[in-house]
């Protein structure tokens, strides 16, 4: 019996006319692309970051709406979810992308760093992640993307610690995403290999070279990545997304 021809009522769409985004860590990097990403696609996305004078350039170029603050003030996600809905409407979407890296070996990795690192790898994007499923509970719908790691699916020595934070977090992803399986909830991980941002400029000597990677990913190829899982039907589901540079050896 021939297959019945199925009327496509639900065609992926390069459009996000009309969503309304929040983005962290926006001030450069992924974050920064992220969010101009989403605007050209016509969303009305809020950015934050700590570093105002970034989003006020950004928000100046892209017309974004930005909302400065730290990541780790537990008030800062309900914050930024209130303001949204008050400036630009019910949230569709948060790109949980703030994060840092502290590696070395057991004898020299500075532990306070270390420390810092869990509060916002996980401490603040665990908040956001909650704060942002119950809004999206409340209205029924909405994407939360958790940008981790290509380290949060293995390890290497010296990042154990980094991996582990996104190992956390990619945890509770996959739980979230059982949890919320047959709503019109999503729950998506993007993991980078190396991305030539400002991440590694404390580094002595840049992962381009330890790692003999010439050609990282630049922050566009991630946000094409989160461009690519929002603009699926909505009946297909995407939870983790692995992208790597062609030269990545993991």
């Amino acid at each position: 019996m021939p297959y019945a021809r199925r009327v496509n009522t639900n065609q992926e769409s390069e459009s996000l006319q009309g969503k309304v985004a929040i983005v962290t860590g926006a001030s450069s990097g992924i974050g920064q692309a992220v969010a101009r990403e989403l605007a050209a696609l016509g969303a009305k996305v809020l950015v934050t970051a700590r570093r105002q004078e970034r989003l006020a350039e950004l928000a100046q170029q892209t017309g974004c709406l930005s909302v400065a603050g730290d990541i780790l003030d537990p008030a800062l996600p309900d914050r930024l979810i209130e303001t949204a809905c008050r400036e630009l409407g019910e949230v569709d979407v948060v790109v949980n992308n703030a994060g840092i890296i502290e590696v070395g070996p057991i004898a020299t990795i500075d532990l306070d760093r270390v420390c810092e690192m869990v509060r916002v790898n996980v401490e603040a994007a665990f908040r956001l992640a909650y704060s942002a499923l119950r809004h999206f509970q409340q209205r029924g719908r909405g994407h939360l993307i958790n940008v981790s790691s290509v380290l949060g699916t293995k390890v290497r020595p010296t990042a154990g610690a980094y991996s582990g934070t996104k190992y956390a977090l990619e945890a509770l992803s996959e739980a979230l995403r059982m949890e919320l399986a047959k709503t019109d909830i999503q729950v998506s991980c993007v993991e980078p290999g190396l991305v030539l941002t400002e991440l590694h400029q404390r580094w002595p000597v840049h992962p381009t070279e330890s790692m003999e990677i010439p050609h990282p990913l630049q922050p566009g190829d991630v946000a094409r990545c989160v461009r690519f899982l929002l603009t699926q039907p909505s009946h297909v589901r995407i939870p983790r997304l692995m992208v790597l540079p062609g030269e990545h050896v993991i």
